[in-house]
């Protein structure tokens, strides 16, 4: 029987993040993004991008959790989650900053091979309780329309679209994205 936990990430997890991160876009993102784009994405890269957030976070606020899997003979590092602060990277075009009470979520992504087995909802939860431990009353996370898998995964778990839309330019395509929020007060 195997079991999944969460736990803060330390440096010598990056490597195993960006091979998550590598894995789940050329899978779960292969039609949404230009097929050269995924290609060449560096994983050593992405690994030194990865260790300096988990090493030296912006704030005490911004934090890197992965979830893992652990059965008989094997643990597997097999999600992350990084989020912080709402900062720049959670504003909708020509938008005001959000405050000091929103958190953001940067990335929340699960190693396809590894889905539905409660990973995702244990970092979601776990972010979440430190959001409120960090005093954040709402939080807001962007999802691409063509992810219906996060946006059902999300709503699901009680957020909702705020009405705030964006497009990112990947290589002169444009990928729209949605935003959804959540209240983080204690008796939703």
């Amino acid at each position: 029987m195997a079991l999944g936990y969460v736990r803060p990430a330390r440096p010598s997890d990056a490597a195993d993040i960006a091979r998550i991160q590598l894995s789940t876009w050329r899978t779960a993102y292969r039609r949404m993004f230009p097929a050269h784009v995924l290609a060449n994405l560096d994983e050593d890269y992405l690994t030194r991008g990865w260790t300096a957030a988990i090493e030296a976070p912006p704030s005490p606020r911004h934090r890197v959790l992965i979830a893992v899997e652990q059965g008989e003979e094997l643990t597997t590092t097999v999600g992350f989650a990084a989020a912080g602060p709402a900062d720049e990277q959670a504003l909708a075009p020509e938008e005001p900053p959000l405050g000091d009470d929103v958190a953001a979520v940067t990335d929340l992504l699960i190693e396809p091979r590894w889905g539905r087995r409660g990973h995702g909802s244990r970092l979601l939860a776990a972010t979440v309780d430190l959001w409120k431990e960090d005093g954040f009353k709402s939080a807001v996370a962007w999802v691409y329309d063509a992810d219906p898998a996060m946006r059902k995964f999300l709503t699901s778990t009680g957020w909702e679209p705020d009405g705030a839309g964006r497009a990112l330019d990947v290589d002169d395509m444009l990928v729209p994205q949605l935003r959804l929020h959540v209240s983080l007060a204690l008796d939703d």
